[in-house]
């Protein structure tokens, strides 16, 4: 075999090589991206309890923005999800969640509408935010107090507030 002929074997064959390493490195890289995208991804369970009756469904609300919340039209949240009523309680799971800071807000929706019945100012159906016990014009839901970090799995209960 020429010599001439021997090194344009070498340089296929290290073209093949590197084409392969290539193509082993970007395959590693991918898998390792979406595991580490699937670690990153937390779930969040919220539950409800001492609903003063089995009607209508509760609305759990996430926020992860300071400027959305409190939002009670319920149009600036992050994820929503309805849950149903059973013995007085409901809960629901947010999943795939990014990790960051969040607020959760409910809704007792007795009347099925989706917005909060209003009586003079007050609310008629019951409401709540996650880290309030009550609520009050001295008191009234900032994204600040009701947040929380999340960083894994997490369950909160959220009170429920009649007025």
């Amino acid at each position: 075999m020429k010599r001439s002929a021997k090194i344009i074997q070498i340089k296929k064959l290290n073209k093949y090589i590197i084409i392969s390493f290539t193509g082993l490195l970007l395959l590693i890289s991918i898998s390792s991206f979406k595991e580490w995208r699937m670690a990153s991804d937390y779930s969040l369970s919220v539950e409800v309890n001492n609903l003063r009756n089995a009607n209508g469904v509760v609305i759990f609300a996430l926020y992860n923005r300071e400027d959305a919340f409190p939002d009670e039209h319920y149009k600036k949240y992050f994820k929503k999800i309805t849950g149903k009523i059973v013995n007085g309680s409901s809960s629901v799971i947010f999943e795939n969640l990014p990790p960051g800071k969040y607020a959760a807000n409910i809704l007792h929706d007795e009347n099925n509408d989706g917005k909060i019945k209003k009586g003079f100012f007050l609310p008629v159906e019951g409401i709540g935010f996650s880290n309030y016990q009550s609520i009050g014009f001295g008191n009234k839901p900032k994204f600040s107090k009701a947040s929380f970090e999340l960083f894994s799995n997490k369950k909160i209960k959220i009170k429920i507030i009649y007025m």
